[in-house]
């Protein structure tokens, strides 16, 4: 599987697969779709309806890393499923980091 993340100038940015409306929030892992794009899936309970998903996400990706909400934001894909979420920090910090987004906690 090719890499679900970048580091971008003040940041990392993640590919996201969002399922919003679940049972619980949480990070499932990797998945690779059809086009053979890797991406971190996630789910949400927060409905898909006005960004409400997106701060879930957001919210999520923070208390994952410890990081403050403030420095996660979507970027891209705000009314899809698959979205870019960047992760504002030193990027080889982040970088490093990363790997505990798909290690259970």
């Amino acid at each position: 599987m090719s890499k679900w993340f970048k580091t971008v100038d003040g940041g990392l940015d993640v590919a996201v697969r969002l399922t919003p409306s679940a049972a619980s929030d949480a990070i499932d892992g990797l998945v690779e779709d059809a086009a053979g794009i890797v991406r971190l899936k996630a789910r949400v309970r927060a409905v898909p309806e006005k960004s409400k998903a997106n701060r879930a996400l957001e919210v999520l990706i923070a208390k994952r890393l410890r990081l403050p909400k403030s420095t996660i934001r979507v970027i891209s894909g705000e009314t899809s499923r698959n979205k870019i979420v960047r992760i504002g920090g030193d990027p080889k910090d982040l970088a490093a980091a990363a790997a505990a987004l798909v290690e259970i906690p």
